[in-house]
């Protein structure tokens, strides 16, 4: 039997895992950044949940392509290539700098040569992977839970995605904050960013939030807020949002974070979870999006595409009612 029910994610029993597991996704996606065209706010630089962990999706090299791909259910990291050549780490107990060796010693094989800053961003320690013997624990089960919510999560923003054709983002799941976003933008640009994140270069901010935005994502928590939770924030923040009535009761504004927060057990003890999350969605982006005066009317899946949305999916329904 399938276990279909959302994992528990208590950031005290995985903190280990997920710090060292948080380097080791950094150390893969600044392959992809340094591998790959750039796409504005640092999209080339994501990953994406499959069906098996996290991927790159395809890194252009030349001629050839790579992909490097985070199993969660056998626990290895599967690097292959475009003309057949492939590679299999094993996930186990090992400090970031032993990692990281083996890492360099895969891509010697797959004839990859790296050319990226080897220092973690968007933490606190900031120590170099070659030197980091600090971070050394990946529990298969906790890094399994994680990706189990991983999946739930992204299925519910991809939805979120289609009912909105103003620019927006993939649901990508960003190795420096070490959480999946998905997020919309009004069209317009946006005040310059002050700035001020840990290891990461200003420019990179600044153009990151060069247009306004409302952003939504799913985070496991750090040491100032030691709780998985979903978040959702605009920039610039419009006038009275901290005041919205943001669905379901239990999301709260964040006075530290400037955030709608959003507990994720609120989502997983919910009797109807991805409701739950949608409500929360859907209710913060109406906030921000009212209150920041954007232009709705042109963001919006017109009336028309609804119904067309709804005859397709009834068609399916049909097909799935036939067989």
């Amino acid at each position: 039997m399938m276990n279909l029910t959302w994992p528990t994610l208590e950031y005290s029993e995985w903190k280990d895992t997920y710090e060292t597991l948080h380097r080791w996704t950094q150390i893969v996606g600044k392959l992809r950044l340094c591998k790959s065209p750039w796409c504005n706010h640092s999209w080339n630089t994501t990953l994406y949940v499959t069906s098996r962990g996290l991927s790159t999706s395809a890194i252009p090299l030349g001629q050839r392509n790579l992909t490097v791909d985070f199993d969660f259910h056998d626990h290895q990291l599967i690097f292959q290539d475009s003309v057949g050549k492939s590679f299999v780490l094993l996930l186990q107990n090992e400090t970031v700098a032993s990692f990281y060796e083996r890492f360099l010693e895969a891509l010697k094989i797959m004839d990859v040569e790296p050319n990226f800053d080897p220092v973690p961003n968007e933490v606190s320690d900031g120590i170099p992977f070659a030197e980091d013997t600090v971070h050394r624990t990946y529990d298969p089960l906790k890094a399994h839970n994680f990706f189990q919510a991983l999946v739930r999560v992204n299925n519910i923003f991809q939805e979120f995605r289609t009912d909105f054709v103003g620019k927006s983002s993939p649901v990508h799941f960003f190795w420096g904050s070490f959480d999946l976003a998905i997020t919309r933008f009004s069209g317009r640009r946006a005040p310059e960013h002050p700035g001020g994140i840990p290891n990461l270069p200003n420019d990179v901010v600044r153009e990151a939030y060069s247009h306004e935005e409302m952003s939504c994502g799913f985070w496991p928590g750090n040491e100032m807020y030691p709780h998985a939770a979903f978040y959702s924030y605009a920039y610039p923040e419009p006038d009275h949002f901290s005041k919205a009535k943001v669905m379901p009761p239990e999301a709260i504004y964040n006075q530290d974070l400037h955030e709608f927060i959003l507990p994720y057990e609120t989502v997983r003890t919910s009797l109807e979870p991805a409701a739950t999350l949608m409500s929360f969605l859907e209710s913060s982006y109406r906030a921000a999006a009212n209150l920041g005066h954007w232009d709705r009317d042109m963001l919006e899946v017109s009336p028309y595409l609804y119904r067309l949305k709804e005859r397709v999916q009834f068609s399916f329904d049909d097909i799935r009612t036939e067989q």
